[in-house]
């Protein structure tokens, strides 16, 4: 059996290699395995817009290297996913916009070098919502893509199709791009960690850009170890951007080095309030939860009220006033575009259509840096200058709040509760962390925003929360594969009699899916009799219907059950029972646990 790849970390993978139990080159089969079982199969994840056909190569050229005794670093033979706005000089760059289908520019992102020179592989590009312009994750040539955790849901974006990607084991890290909440919802919403770093930290040189004042890479990834080797791997100054002047006579962050189990001992944290007052209530219950592990690991809560917070915030992006003429700015670039502006891309209907509204307004922008940009980055330097007072003032060492305050909303619905503006607009460093999940198993995080330059220290926060217990769990959609292929559906039938009547019923269980396909008809007894059978849950908390199959004078009945979060974890766990009820009684008159079993070790 070869090596499994699920929710393998950097260092294991690394181990494996090292001990000859597995290879670079298996691992890119690996990994490729899993694509094929579920991105566009099973829960049909759509998270990948197109695989490097040269990763296994590149693959073998780096074992050859291992076993000439050169491993370049902790990323040698690693597979890894790029964001599709990542300029890559062997694969085209698309920003997931069909009109730039064919664009292939002539050199790699400054981080995309640095991550081949480390030994990485690039595994695949990943779908993103289009040209980075919204949350929901949906381009026009990469289509929508889905929620791991819950495939009828989104994964956030704009770096969606990475963030879905690196929560199924798609490879073993994932890059995007963060202009407002791009790397942090998708942490969020796939349980993984991911840090948006202080503006001018990280090169953009190379990416498809949405606003240059706001926009920034980073990783995303399932352990913050591995986050922290993502990171010191890219960090650094490029005399291509100059926005990494900003960090000139800062050190150079040192990520793995700040991993400290105590590193949150003697803090003191912002719970910040204006992001809580909106918050569904599942989700402030896990993210108050979370920080109240962080207190048990000596940090101090403060909790911080700005009742002027709205005000400061308000008219702070930039984002619809730079995209025109930044990506204008990127399609100029010698390397031939297929497009050369924004109103090229309007005008040959090339674009989703869930982009249409937000591209003819960006397309109505006519000066560059004008008194709009203008006025905007003053309210941007005020914003940042308000918020370092407040934290200098009550001597914090972090902001924190939820990542989302909503729940991932279902696909084609518009996603709201994002807490992103702060730290994209006052270019201060904030890092998403597992916090949990909800009760029908959806995850969520809870976001740290700190001084400038004290990424290191956010990310040491990061490591310590998750060293006192990891709040990540794997997607229940995309299981390790059995024989190279994903588990067959499990089945199982049950009979429950009582009151003279009695119920037959089949079951089908798809892990992928999460669907519960049923068969259920009455044997024995007359219709009229039958009030209901239902599936019911048990749990600390007692007993509840989840689902009913057959009512009130019905014979037989054939359906589909959609079992997620808690529901799931007691069908799994066997605590899911059929109970049949009559006239005869309020209370059940039969009941039975419903046990699935494996077809394929039927086989």
């Amino acid at each position: 059996m070869g090596f499994d790849v699920t929710e393998a970390s950097i260092a294991e993978l690394q181990e494996a290699m090292a001990a000859g139990r597995t290879s670079a080159a298996q691992l890119v089969d690996a990994y490729l395995a899993r694509i094929a079982a579920y991105d566009h199969a099973g829960p049909e994840l759509n998270a990948l817009i197109r695989l490097n056909p040269r990763a296994r190569a590149e693959a073998a050229r780096l074992d050859a290297e291992r076993r000439e005794g050169r491993v370049r670093g902790p990323l040698h033979g690693i597979p890894i996913i790029l964001k599709d706005n990542y300029d890559t000089d062997d694969l085209p760059t698309t920003g997931g916009s069909l009109a730039l289908a064919t664009h292939r520019p002539r050199r790699d992102a400054f981080v995309v070098a640095r991550l081949r020179a480390a030994g990485a592989i690039v595994l695949a590009k990943a779908n993103l919502h289009e040209l980075a312009a919204g949350i929901t994750s949906i381009s026009s040539l990469g289509g929508q893509t889905r929620n791991p955790y819950d495939p009828a849901r989104c994964p956030g974006g704009s770096s969606g199709g990475t963030g879905a990607a690196i929560a199924a084991s798609f490879a073993a890290l994932g890059w995007g791009t963060d202009t407002c909440g791009s790397i942090r919802i998708p942490s969020a919403f796939g349980a993984l960690v991911g840090l948006r770093p202080t503006q001018g930290l990280f090169s953009r040189a190379g990416i498809v850009p949405l606003s240059h004042t706001q926009d920034t890479p980073g990783p995303l990834a399932r352990t913050v170890r591995d986050l922290a080797i993502g990171l010191d791997a890219t960090v650094g100054p490029d005399p291509d951007d100059d926005a990494t002047r900003a960090s000139e006579g800062i050190p150079t962050p040192a990520f793995v080095a700040a991993l400290r189990a105590d590193a949150l001992a003697g803090t003191r944290v912002g719970v910040f309030a204006p992001y809580f007052r909106d918050a569904e209530p599942d989700v402030a219950d896990t993210i108050r939860a979370a920080l109240g592990a962080m207190q048990r690991l000596g940090a101090t809560l403060v909790e911080v009220a700005m009742p002027e917070f709205d005000a400061d915030i308000a008219r702070t992006s930039l984002t619809r006033l730079e995209t025109k003429h930044d990506l204008q700015d990127y399609l100029a670039r010698p390397g031939g575009a297929p497009v050369r502006s924004l109103s090229d891309i309007l005008a040959g209907g090339l674009y989703d259509k869930a982009l249409e509204a937000r591209h003819r307004e960006e397309d109505t922008v006519t000066v560059r840096d004008g008194p709009s940009q203008q006025l905007v980055r003053s309210r941007q330097l005020a914003l940042r200058a308000r918020i370092v007072a407040l934290m200098d003032s009550l001597h914090l060492d972090a902001l924190a709040y939820p990542t989302s305050t909503r729940k991932p909303v279902l696909i084609g619905d518009p996603q709201l509760g994002t807490t992103c503006a702060l730290a994209a607009n006052t270019g201060l460093p904030a890092i998403s962390v597992p916090a949990g999940f909800t009760d029908d198993g959806l995850p969520t995080g809870v976001e740290l925003l700190g001084r400038p330059f004290s990424d290191a220290r956010l990310v040491g926060f990061a490591f310590a929360l998750e060293q006192a217990a990891p709040r990540r769990r794997p997607p229940p959609t995309t299981p390790p594969l059995v024989a190279g292929r994903a588990p067959d559906a499990t089945r199982g039938t049950v009979v429950v009699a009582g009151a003279g009547t009695t119920a037959h019923a089949d079951f089908t269980f798809e892990p992928t899916s999460g669907a519960l396909r049923f068969g259920a008809r009455l044997d024995a007894g007359a219709a009229e009799a039958l009030e209901a059978v239902v599936l019911r849950r048990r749990d600390a908390r007692g007993e509840r219907v989840i689902a009913r199959l057959l009512g009130p004078g019905m014979r037989s009945a054939r359906g589909v059950v959609r079992v997620t979060g808690i529901d799931r974890d007691a069908l799994e766990d066997g605590r899911v029972s059929l109970a049949l009820y009559t006239r005869a009684s309020v209370a059940a008159a039969g009941e039975r646990p419903l046990r699935l079993g494996s077809a394929r070790a039927a086989r």
